[in-house]
């Protein structure tokens, strides 16, 4: 029973995955016919490697990425072809002198992890397995150059046509994922089910990846407007993308704060305030639209956007409203945190989906909280 969950879960993430495989297969099949067939390399190592080993790199770092494996296959070959005139080949002296001198140079021009790695691997091939000649230290290079070339390409052409949609449909999950976790927090207080609560944290504690994904998300779609010359004029779309992230961020930590003092909550005697219930399942609303603003916004569809805009704003603030009626003296500490929290929330989508500055967001929530004016 156990073997066959295993494949399932097996066959379950190859059908999500696919396209990786795929792509990196592909990438590298084309870069050995090219360096074989366009080249005349019989061994043409370095062109499918590296061919892999950007294509190993998150989208929007693969084009820096190819660069740093280009530069770290030359130097590797230049050290090792200079230890190996000067030493000989496959010898220990050699080898240590290699690795040594090649990472000290890498690590010296302040490169990346990946690089150095390239650049050691690189020196080691050639020492250990195909000593360099003077006929073959181009085609080392060249075959890295290829390789480095079809991954760019081979990454970009799933997205060619609509270079902006994982990031708008990255936008859209996170914060459905956010606005599901404060509706289970709300239906946890409701029914007064510790064991539900529990559960909500423990998916708001796995909100982070989501962020980390739409980090991720945009420098792909920052890299992919770059290298497509024909919907490059999209790219000030992204402009916004930076601020709309970092307050994203903000609200997912905040509802991890709230979704903790919902399991509190449920601990302690007496009923929930139905009032409660009802702000955290407005403050769901709003952050579902607040996604839906800047996903449309990201599309283009400048309408649709300051449609959702104004239904995250009128949430939020509505939330803020019936959770300040709540707060009084007296109330619990757990209480006050999920107050606390409805307001950050608050604060975080509407600096993220208007273009008010922070004192007029900061002075409208309060205001709706029942704060006296600073």
């Amino acid at each position: 029973m156990l073997r066959w969950g295993w494949l399932r879960e097996a066959a379950v993430r190859l059908r999500q995955g696919w396209v990786p495989v795929v792509e990196a297969t592909l990438a590298a099949t084309v870069a050995w016919l090219l360096a074989t067939r366009l080249v005349g390399h019989p061994q043409p190592f370095f062109a499918p490697a590296a061919a892999l080993i950007v294509l190993g790199q998150a989208r929007g770092q693969r084009m820096r990425r190819a660069i740093e494996v280009v530069l770290g296959v030359a130097a590797g070959v230049l050290v090792a072809d200079l230890v190996i005139q000067a030493l000989g080949p496959r010898s220990t002296g050699t080898v240590f002198t290699v690795i040594l001198l090649t990472v000290a140079l890498a690590v010296a021009i302040g490169a990346s992890s990946v690089s150095v790695v390239q650049a050691a691997v690189s020196a080691l091939y050639l020492v250990v397995v195909s000593p360099p000649t003077e006929s073959l230290v181009p085609f080392r290079f060249v075959d890295a150059l290829i390789g480095g070339a079809v991954a760019v390409v081979a990454s970009q052409l799933v997205d060619a046509r609509r270079p902006l949609a994982p990031l708008v449909a990255e936008f859209r999950r996170t914060f459905d994922g956010t606005a599901e976790v404060v509706d289970e927090v709300a239906t946890a207080l409701a029914r007064r089910d510790e064991t539900a609560a529990r559960a909500a944290l423990d998916r708001a504690r796995g909100l982070d990846a989501g962020v980390e994904r739409l980090r991720t998300a945009a420098l792909a779609a920052g890299e992919a407007l770059r290298l497509n010359v024909r919907r490059r004029r999209h790219i000030g779309r992204l402009r916004t993308v930076d601020a709309s992230l970092a307050q994203t961020d903000y609200a997912v930590r905040n509802v991890r704060v709230l979704a903790r003092a919902g399991v509190t909550c449920n601990r302690l005697p007496g009923p929930v305030p139905d009032e409660l219930v009802t702000a955290l399942r407005v403050l769901a609303e709003a952050i579902r639209a607040a996604g839906g603003a800047l996903a449309a916004d990201l599309d283009g569809a400048d309408a649709t956007a300051d449609r959702y805009a104004e239904q995250a704003d009128a949430a939020a603030l509505a939330a803020v409203r019936a959770v300040g009626r709540l707060f009084t003296q007296g109330h619990t500490l757990p209480l006050a945190v999920i107050v606390g929290q409805v307001r950050a929330t608050a604060i975080d989508l509407l600096r993220g989906v208007r273009a008010d500055d922070d004192a007029a967001v900061l002075a409208r929530v309060d205001e709706a909280l029942g704060l006296p004016p600073l």
